[in-house]
């Protein structure tokens, strides 16, 4: 197995001038080009031989030839059919890696069914493997992927990637700070999330407007097995910070009015400390958690399940705001199919050795 090209700014200046190509800021094309980082990121990937990779973004196989060399498969995922003809080329020595050339979500609360087929299929080419989400992610996809991926049946082992490093505040976020809202306690209930490191523009080419940083996400099988229910844990969630604003007895009283009583949503409240004059910004993690579980068996949900694992119900209640940038992307719940659309004629599916 060769040694993966060192794809350094003047290689790529170099490769995109041969091809008469230029990146494409509409897909957040910026590559990582600092060589210390990526072998940075390969590291904390922690890959051996059991491990499935999921990659999104394969751009020119750069990262994608660093992965190949040390995971047992590596699916990667590109929309851009021009790069995407590249990688080809340079992963031509990696047959165990199998590239895609799809967009990597079918909606923005939903993942492509192709992409999920492909991770379930090398999943279970053999016993024991992991699957990880190693990627330097698009801006514009980033949280969708990690939040639906988190929202799937399928079991993470960990995630290493690159975002906007105003994401990654997000990420962490606290109660009563501006970072802290849905997206923090999605991640946050059931794993464990660190920023690594911050990176400056340089990092990539072209350069971005704003840093960026390398995140770790571990999911906590524990931690997930005590949410309960965790399309309620959705709803709820999706309820309390699309009104952050609002007390929590309001919130709660507007969603599940007809299950719940006054004396109930009070009960309900006050066994997890809470008087219902509290907002959601201002709750903790574990507390949100309580309330959810205690909630769960009054209100119950809904939801049915689509053909990710995930939940579907009714139309969400219309939203005259703007969207808030805390909002969690979540598995829909609006429409009522209860089957994957079929797949687009043009998509096509490729693999280096094809």
């Amino acid at each position: 197995m060769p040694d993966p090209e060192r794809q350094t700014r003047s290689r790529l200046v170099e490769l995109f001038a041969e091809h008469q190509l230029h990146p494409r800021h509409d897909l957040g094309q910026n590559f990582l080009i600092d060589l210390n980082l990526l072998e940075f990121v390969v590291a904390e990937a922690q890959l051996d031989q059991d491990d499935v990779v999921l990659e999104v973004g394969t751009g020119t196989g750069g990262m994608t030839a660093f992965l190949a060399e040390k995971a047992g498969a590596v699916i990667s995922v590109e929309i851009d059919p021009r790069v995407h003809a590249l990688a080809r080329e340079k992963l031509a020595a990696f047959p165990h890696a199998t590239l895609l050339l799809t967009d990597i979500l079918e909606t923005k609360n939903e993942l492509a069914p192709l992409v999920l087929q492909t991770v379930r299929d090398r999943l279970a080419e053999r016993p024991g493997r992991r699957l990880k989400l190693i990627a330097n992610l698009p801006y514009s996809v980033a949280t969708p992927v990690i939040t639906n991926l988190l929202a799937s049946e399928l079991e993470l082992e960990r995630m290493v990637v690159t975002v906007q490093y105003e994401m990654a505040e997000r990420m962490r976020g606290a109660p009563d700070t501006n970072d802290y809202g849905s997206l923090a306690v999605w991640i946050q209930a059931q794993s464990d999330c660190r920023i690594l490191k911050r990176l400056g523009p340089a990092a990539f080419w072209p350069r971005p407007k704003v840093d960026s940083a390398i995140v770790r996400i571990v999911p906590d099988p524990v931690r997930r097995h005590q949410l309960g229910d965790r399309r309620f844990f959705q709803e709820f969630l999706r309820s309390l910070f699309q009104q952050r604003r609002k007390v929590v007895r309001k919130v709660l009283s507007n969603q599940w009015g007809d299950r719940l009583t006054a004396d109930s949503l009070s009960a309900a409240l006050a066994d997890v400390g809470l008087t219902g004059s509290e907002r959601a910004e201002q709750l903790p993690v574990e507390t949100l958690i309580r309330l959810s579980r205690r909630l769960e068996p009054l209100c119950g949900s809904s939801s049915r399940t689509n053909s990710q694992g995930v939940a579907e119900s009714g139309p969400a209640e219309p939203n005259p705001q703007q969207p808030n940038k805390h909002e969690l992307h979540l598995p829909s719940r609006e429409g009522d199919s209860t089957s994957a659309p079929p797949l687009p004629a043009s998509l096509t599916v490729t693999s280096p050795g094809a």
